[in-house]
């Protein structure tokens, strides 16, 4: 018998993890949850899961297939423990194979395949942000592999959050070192853009390069990182133990490794990055880094769990977004109203929505760092 359209979409869900259609009963406690809810998008998840079981028909807009920021909401509001995660991811590898790629997402898959990373920047640049800065290289004698996101390698805002860790790793005296222009970029937003090929390109030349190396424990800035490498990466016969930036620098507080003088007197709120909070359930680290330095930690109506995504996940971070339907917009002026003076994250992706967002609302007083910025501007 031929394969129908919702078989073949239902049988790559069940490939790709995603769990059975069926078991949707189309409730709409998902979309109930869905920051789109926030804003005039058109995006519902449950509208994307009636695609799926529809087997694709009726996808007329990029911005319901590839709306989904992946910040994981939805799943744990489930009732019936759908992967809507997976249902989205399969659902676009589906639509990337036939040819149908929003065409700003072009170039980033088109850049992540030729030169490792979806900044369209070559390979040779990846170390430009450490230009000036003691970077020591990766070997034997390292505890750590520092592995830096594209974003905080080739965008010009992110690079600081990058230099700003090296200090701190530098003042604290952690074993660290990296590999430079021969990594890829993790993958995790290409392949929750659907291109699952490039994703096993990447990831496995990764890979590849830790197992020469025989790295075993990884340093991340992006949350995504995180969430690829401990997750994602065994399937490919990675096995390695990775340590969040905000993590490892709350724990080196503690061991009275980093010199931090506690003159950041200033309100500051946090907002929790989605990979980092909700899939990688990391809340309290962060903000004992945030304190560590003196600053009064302020919560917003929404945070931990609850958070509300910036819209940089499912590779939303290259897609234009209209400054009214922008989550990021939201968010800054959520931290305006609770008085805060900087908004502090710790994720390249949120920081770069945010201040995108803290300009277009001109909140010219409010300030988006991240936490290694901010500590080691308080380093003594």
């Amino acid at each position: 018998m031929a394969q129908t359209p919702f078989m073949e979409v239902n049988q790559a869900i069940a490939q790709g993890g995603g769990g059975d259609l069926n078991a949707c009963v189309q409730c709409g406690l998902c979309s109930a949850v869905c920051p789109w809810r926030e804003v005039e998008g058109e995006f519902l998840s449950r509208l994307m899961i009636r695609q799926g079981q529809l087997g694709l028909e009726g996808y007329e807009s990029d911005e319901v297939l590839f709306g989904c920021t992946t910040c994981k909401k939805c799943v744990l509001n489930c009732p019936r423990g759908v992967d809507i995660i997976g249902v989205m991811r399969a659902m676009r590898s589906l639509s990337v194979e036939a040819g149908g790629v929003p065409e700003t997402l072009k170039a980033v898959l088109g850049s992540a395949h030729a030169n490792g990373n979806p900044w369209s920047e070559p390979r040779e640049k990846r170390m430009e942000w450490a230009r000036g800065l003691e970077v020591p290289a990766f070997g034997p004698d390292k505890e750590y592999l520092l592995f830096l996101c594209c974003t905080s390698c080739y965008d010009q805002r992110s690079q600081g959050i990058a230099r700003s860790l090296v200090k701190l790793l530098n003042r604290a005296g952690v074993s660290y070192g990296v590999l430079g222009p021969e990594q890829n970029c993790c993958g995790e937003s290409v392949r929750k853009i659907g291109d699952e090929a490039l994703f096993q390109k990447l990831a496995g030349g990764n890979v590849k390069l830790f197992n020469a190396h025989d790295v075993r424990k990884i340093i991340v800035t992006s949350p995504h990182c995180l969430e690829t490498f401990s997750a994602e990466y065994s399937e490919l016969g990675g096995e390695y133990e990775v340590v969040h930036a905000s993590q490892l620098l709350a724990g080196l507080y503690r061991e009275g490794r980093l010199p931090l003088l506690g003159r950041t007197r200033g309100k500051v709120a946090y907002h929790d990055p989605c990979y980092l909070g909700r899939h990688g359930g990391v809340f309290e680290q962060p903000r004992q880094a945030l304190a560590a330095c003196g600053a009064q930690v302020l919560e917003m109506n929404r945070s931990r769990e609850f958070s509300l995504c910036c819209g940089g996940g499912g590779g939303r971070l290259w897609m234009e977004t209209p400054a009214e339907k922008r989550f990021s917009l939201l968010r800054v002026r959520e931290a305006a109203e609770v008085g805060a003076e900087v908004l502090a994250t710790a994720c390249p992706y949120c920081v770069s929505l945010l201040e995108d967002s803290r300009k277009t609302a001109g909140l010219e007083d409010l300030k988006v760092m991240d936490i290694c910025e901010l500590l080691a501007q308080d380093l003594s």
